[in-house]
């Protein structure tokens, strides 16, 4: 794959993510202001814990698909990098044109770190598993926990905003792979 494609095809499972957000802000505006980091990680921790439990089950009651999943993955760790920006905790209502101006200025900034990524690692993530993106996923959150417990202070590692920007870009790569294994199926 080239790099241009896999833009391509990142920005198109973005859209996706962004549209349900979107559609969600108007349905209950901007009630996710109230959620504290930590209620964002487990809301994180939820989704990532239970499409491991599918991968190693093969089984599910409820209907909600791993890719629906991912896509709440990729919308809490937006959420979460604009709450870590946001300092006036009283205004928690914002239209739902604001929100998306916000969620968008986050989406570019991953965006552009996945560019950056992906050239110095060489589209390694191609090679990866499903089950690898969860187990990332799975290992950020617990960092951001242990971040959170030290008072949001690291002493040589990334803050708890570059963990949150790298599950987004984790589960937009699983996204682009599930988008893969249906075109092949077709």
């Amino acid at each position: 794959m080239t790099a241009t494609n896999t833009l391509a095809q990142y920005r198109s499972v973005a859209i996706l993510c962004k549209e349900l957000f979107s559609r969600k802000a108007q349905d209950y505006g901007t009630s996710w202001r109230v959620l504290r980091t930590i209620s964002i990680v487990d809301q994180i921790y939820i989704k990532a814990w239970r499409i491991r439990q599918i991968q190693e089950t093969g089984f599910q009651k409820i209907s909600d698909s791993i890719e629906s999943e991912f896509i709440g993955i990729v919308n809490y760790g937006i959420i979460a990098l604009i709450q870590l920006q946001e300092t006036d905790n009283e205004n928690i209502e914002w239209s739902a044109t604001e929100a998306n101006r916000k969620y968008e200025a986050q989406a570019k900034k991953i965006e552009a770190l996945m560019l950056q990524k992906n050239h110095d690692y060489g589209e390694a993530w191609r090679d990866m598993s499903q089950q690898s993106f969860v187990d990332l996923i799975l290992v950020k959150l617990m960092r951001i926990k242990q971040i959170l417990t030290n008072d949001g202070q690291t002493q040589v590692s990334e803050g708890m905003d570059a963990n949150f920007e790298d599950i987004v870009n984790y589960a937009l790569f699983a996204l682009i792979k599930i988008e893969e294994g249906k075109a092949n199926t077709v």
